[in-house]
């Protein structure tokens, strides 16, 4: 492909896609060397990542008003498209017609300590997740920007850090600052822990935007691919402000990523949780138009969610889940949360209308389960992404929240949204059995609610 005949926009939105096809190309590979039902489980995360990948790409073109250019992207020349989508619905009839037993149920019945934590964690893995002293923690790398540790940034320590082999997990302790930066973890550094000294203290911070010439994908202050990724108490920021529309804090495409203690601030495009399967722990994430968006399996729980003033002519709308396949596995589930307005909202929030989400793909799905919503909260909940579109086959959910934001009486009639009443229903969105979550998040010593 020559690249000469795009301009300097269209080079950046195919730099991404081709990035994007071969991480596809990787995860198709994964998904047929599966032969196992419960690697089939897994492959449908794999293959949903695909159509995640795709969107990107198109997304990319989209962001510079270059529809036009699009024909040439890897995705459109190879008409991958129609394999991913008949791959995604293969696999899952496969996956379902299976008589194993299903990964997401095995560990139902571990409770939890008075501290918090499961019972399985180990005695060290509490300590030091309790531990109000960093100083316990055993860093493989510390970060420093006063000299005190072996690097003064933290894309010099990945340098160091990418030549690493071996899947043991590797610990960068980053200490309290501001760190004006962007960084990528890629897929090859796996494993990979952060440590910072809490929300505000370890600060991460950028300001690229796609009004000044990045894609969305691309503007991301922290982007993680690397599977198994890990931070507690870091601040990750992109401060291009409101008027610079999309501009991303945090972009996780890492499998079996866990967030704990962390804060996101933006305003539009906030927290992307890209694809493949993520956990949100007492996190605060800020932000005002879909600053939660993204296609993965994605569970936010215990969190405080702050809605900031936007510009004058916009609406706020916390989530916009971008599920464009029904065989897709994907969604964002807000569990036990919060949605409260920011300081610089409170005294205007009569002002600007907010929403809980809206339709970014067809098959949108998003879930608030046992959430506190405040009053600022539209009373139909839900806002159109435009006219009727995904109104019919999109799955939005609402279980027991409570505040003056949560009654439903006034909430949209669209065939897609439902107030769920039974246990069961809103048990299939719970940590369990929608992240498989027993399966995985023991290993990382987060504490966790595996049902409702």
């Amino acid at each position: 492909m020559d690249l000469g005949s795009f301009n300097e926009l269209g080079q950046s939105a195919w730099t991404d896609c081709l990035e994007l096809y071969e991480d596809t190309i990787y995860q198709l590979n994964r998904s047929i060397t599966s032969r196992n039902p419960h690697s089939m489980l897994d492959a449908q995360t794999w293959l949903s990542a695909t159509i995640a990948n795709e969107e990107a790409c198109q997304n990319g073109f989209m962001d510079f008003n270059l529809s036009s250019q699009l024909q040439t992207s890897p995705f459109m020349l190879s008409n991958i498209s129609k394999f991913l989508s008949n791959s995604l619905a293969i696999n899952k009839a496969v996956t379902s017609s299976s008589s194993v037993i299903d990964s997401t149920n095995i560990h139902h019945n571990r409770r939890l300590l008075s501290d918090g934590f499961p019972e399985w964690l180990s005695a060290s893995d509490r300590k030091l997740l309790q531990s109000s002293s960093i100083a316990t923690v055993k860093a493989h790398i510390v970060v420093a920007q006063d000299g005190s540790g072996n690097y003064k940034t933290i894309s010099e320590a990945l340098a160091a850090v990418s030549k690493r082999r071996g899947a043991k997990r590797f610990i960068i302790y980053v200490k309290k600052g501001v760190y004006k930066e962007n960084v990528e973890i890629k897929k090859s550094m796996k494993n990979l822990m952060f440590i910072g000294d809490g929300i505000d203290a370890t600060i991460i911070t950028g300001n690229k935007n796609v009004q000044d010439g990045s894609t969305t994908f691309r503007s991301a202050t922290f982007a993680v691919s690397g599977e198994g990724f890990i931070a507690r108490g870091i601040t990750f920021e992109n401060t291009a402000g409101p008027q610079k529309h999309q501009a991303v804090a945090l972009r996780s495409g890492s499998d079996f990523s866990v967030f704990y203690g962390c804060s996101f601030k933006g305003y539009q495009d906030t927290l992307y949780v890209y694809s493949q399967r993520q956990f949100y722990r007492d996190c605060d994430i800020y932000g005002t138009v879909d600053f939660i968006f993204g296609d993965a399996v994605a569970i936010l729980q215990n969190c405080n969610i702050y809605v900031r003033k936007p510009m004058s002519n916009q609406k706020n709308t916390v989530t916009a889940q971008g599920r464009r396949d029904p065989n897709e596995n994907t969604g964002i589930i807000i569990q036990n949360s919060r949605v409260v307005a920011a300081s610089d909202f409170r005294a205007v929030q009569n002002s600007f209308k907010s929403y809980l989400g809206r339709p970014w793909r067809q098959y949108s799905r998003t879930v608030f389960i046992k959430c506190t919503l405040d009053g600022f909260i539209d009373p139909a909940g839900w806002l159109p992404w435009s006219g009727s579109f995904a109104l019919k086959t999109l799955y939005y959910g609402e279980y027991m929240n409570t505040g003056s934001g949560a009654r439903t009486s006034g909430r949209v009639k669209w065939p897609g949204y439902h107030v769920i009443t039974r246990a069961a229903e809103a048990g299939k969105f719970s940590v369990g059995n929608f992240l498989a979550g027993d399966s995985w998040l023991p290993a990382t010593g987060v504490p966790f609610t595996s049902g409702l």
